[in-house]
């Protein structure tokens, strides 16, 4: 069955480290993704990690390995593990180039109104997930849905990941979930970037994991289809996001929560 129809049937689950650190990094946590999918076959898991945070608040801060290194430590996850794969785009131009080994293409928040890099990325083929900007709210989203089913590819998810609402901090409107489901689309809670406080920790965005399960829940019970949550062995000493993402050896417990 085809990634998209099984992520329509089955609870999803998006994992991994924020940034491309380096490969060991990967199998590591991939390595407990692969083991999570094989534990829970009622669920469907996707491994994502980052070439490139192109968005990050000081231009000092650690931005990955590029594009195509970063391609070639996907393809060793899929060809080792079996899992698919995603990554976020920032460009046109990367959307084919990264189409060449992932399975689903991520739209940043900061740029899902960005019609040249929805349709790059849609007329790849590829799943296109668009995270919804923290200007806008849900109801808005059924415009950049629509750039890429106009581009000639309806297969779509929508990621809520929280609003802005004052300064270094993010609030989550759980209703936007509700609202992009009637679009017809699956629907997606980003359980950690939404625990940010952007630029908040002194040239660097800063967070609090504790919220973690607790924004899952509660978009569970709003219907959300699928859940992205960032882990690492060790976020505290992560080249990004360190605050926000899931401890690994977490990780399971805060999924059981969810599927049982």
């Amino acid at each position: 069955m085809a990634l998209f129809e099984q992520m329509r049937q089955k609870p999803f689950f998006i994992l991994g480290p924020c940034v491309m650190e380096n490969q060991e990094l990967l199998y590591t946590v991939a390595d407990k993704v692969a083991e999570i999918g094989a534990k829970y076959p009622q669920i469907q898991v996707i491994f994502k990690s980052s070439f490139d945070k192109a968005n990050r608040t000081s231009i000092h801060s650690y931005r990955g390995p590029g594009i195509e290194k970063g391609m070639e430590m996907l393809q060793n996850i899929k060809d080792k593990f079996n899992l698919p794969v995603t990554t976020d785009i920032h460009e046109p131009y990367q959307a084919a180039i990264a189409a060449q080994v992932v399975d689903i293409l991520q739209i940043p928040a900061f740029l899902c109104r960005q019609t040249d890099l929805l349709v790059a990325a849609a007329v790849t083929g590829k799943i296109v997930n668009v995270k919804k900007a923290q200007f806008l709210s849900g109801q808005d989203m059924f415009y950049p849905a629509q750039k890429v089913v106009e581009a000639g590819n309806n297969q779509v998810i929508l990621t809520e990941r929280g609003n802005m609402y004052g300064y270094n901090n993010l609030a989550v409107d759980f209703r936007n979930i509700y609202d992009m489901k009637a679009f017809g689309y699956p629907v997606c809670m980003d359980c950690t970037h939404s625990v940010q406080r952007p630029g908040g920790a002194g040239g660097k965005t800063g967070g609090d994991r504790t919220f973690v399960p607790m924004m899952a829940l509660a978009a569970k019970a709003f219907g959300a289809d699928g859940y992205f949550m960032e882990a690492h062995p060790d976020p505290d000493n992560a080249l990004s996001d360190g605050p926000n993402m899931v401890k690994l050896h977490e990780l399971e417990g805060v999924i059981r929560s969810l599927i049982n």
